[in-house]
């Protein structure tokens, strides 16, 4: 399809990834016409490797990209355009979708599958380490950590990230970077012999993303090999806000169970409508609502009939 594209298709899905793709296939085998459009910068392309999906895992996230894009490509119905998307306006079955090209694309639903994007880290030196030693999920990446001496920074997610990840690790030492944490935490954590550091953080120690210490702002060094960290997030995109769809506190699009939002025609799938951050979790997501959108064009061509 070429970005001169002036053919209404049937869905036009927004973002590329687990959950875009997976739609895009389910779409493609119901032989509906898909326009994915997508400006490929995915949250996961910090690190190196993803895991948690079966058969794919431990795979690097680019190859696991590559694989749907080929794999989708025995559909000749489903398309893709690198593209950033600016605008979308419309109603359903009569969307416009414009691109910072300057092309207008037009479909007749609309899936939303930008997920959710990292706001700039704060803390000096954890970007070095982001996906190399200090990562935001244990269920991805605690199996590969699992024993290693770990530092915790969080404020409000300490005491949830400290319990969870004791499954992997009973090395944990938390830094709040100077949020200090209510007495309660603090008892929880201290109890079970987890340190707590309230100062804060002047810089990651680090050599080729691998984690030596935190250097704290009062010249303290806690040696530490690797750190999980609570995310500060960030919608992966405006426009479903800008279009009048309810959204969450948390900057997901507020959706039903099968994944519609309040705007007839207009879905979110994936880490654009959902807190659980997973490959699995979003193909399933996009899986699903692939179907229910080919419902609810089967059930349009069958009253046509």
């Amino acid at each position: 399809m070429s970005d001169s594209l002036s053919n209404k298709v049937d869905v036009i899905i927004i973002g590329g990834g687990p959950a875009g793709m997976s739609a895009a296939l389910v779409l493609g085998r119901a032989r509906r016409h898909v326009l994915v459009i997508d400006e490929a910068l995915p949250r996961n392309r910090v690190t190196h490797e993803s895991h948690g999906f079966l058969t794919r895992d431990g795979i690097a996230p680019a190859e696991f990209r590559q694989i749907a894009r080929e794999q989708i490509s025995a559909y000749p119905s489903v398309s893709f355009v690198q593209e950033t998307v600016t605008d979308v306006t419309g109603t359903d079955g009569h969307f416009e979708v414009k691109a910072s090209s300057g092309t207008t694309y037009q479909g007749a639903k609309i899936i939303f599958a930008t997920g959710m994007k990292d706001a700039p880290l704060e803390v000096k030196g954890l970007q070095d380490v982001y996906g190399k030693s200090a990562f935001v999920c244990p269920y991805c990446d605690g199996w590969e950590m699992q024993d290693r001496p770990t530092a915790i920074i969080a404020g409000d997610h300490a005491l949830h990230l400290a319990r969870t990840l004791s499954g992997w690790t009973s090395d944990l030492i938390v830094f709040t970077d100077g949020s200090p944490r209510p007495d309660e935490e603090v008892e929880q954590l201290s109890s079970r012999g987890i340190t707590i550091y309230d100062a804060k953080i002047r810089e990651i120690l680090s050599e080729d993303g691998q984690t030596h210490a935190i250097l704290l702002e009062d010249g303290t060094e806690v040696p530490r090999t690797s750190i999980f960290f609570a995310p500060k997030l960030i919608s992966g995109s405006d426009l479903p806000q800008k279009m009048g769809c309810t959204m969450t506190e948390f900057g997901a699009m507020q959706v039903d169970e099968m994944g519609r939002s309040n705007i007839s025609g207009v879905f979110g799938t994936g880490d654009s409508a959902s807190r659980m951050y997973q490959i699995a979790a979003a193909v399933s997501s996009g899986s699903l609502v692939g179907v229910v959108i080919n419902s609810e064009f089967l059930e349009q061509d069958w009253e046509n009939r």
